[in-house]
């Protein structure tokens, strides 16, 4: 899984965001548009896409879109 191709996933997730905003070191809990329902759709994303179960723990264990994109890699 390529890393910029998991940003172009991951914005389906930041409707209102622009996937230019979203890069490696970005803190996406940061982003306005964060929340539950946000991290419930990266799990789904997670598992759909990628087949893997991450959990809402992990997800607050990462800080960057890098740490989650190592975080469903690693799994």
């Amino acid at each position: 899984m390529e890393l910029e191709k998991f940003i172009e996933k991951l914005s389906d997730n930041f409707e209102d965001t622009e996937i230019s905003e979203l890069r490696t070191d970005t803190i996406f809990q940061d982003l306005d548009e964060w929340s539950s329902l946000t991290a419930l759709g990266i799990i789904a994303m997670a598992k759909t896409e990628y087949g893997k179960a991450i959990t809402g723990r992990e997800i607050r264990n990462c800080t960057t879109i890098k740490d989650l994109y190592e975080l469903i890699i690693n799994k």
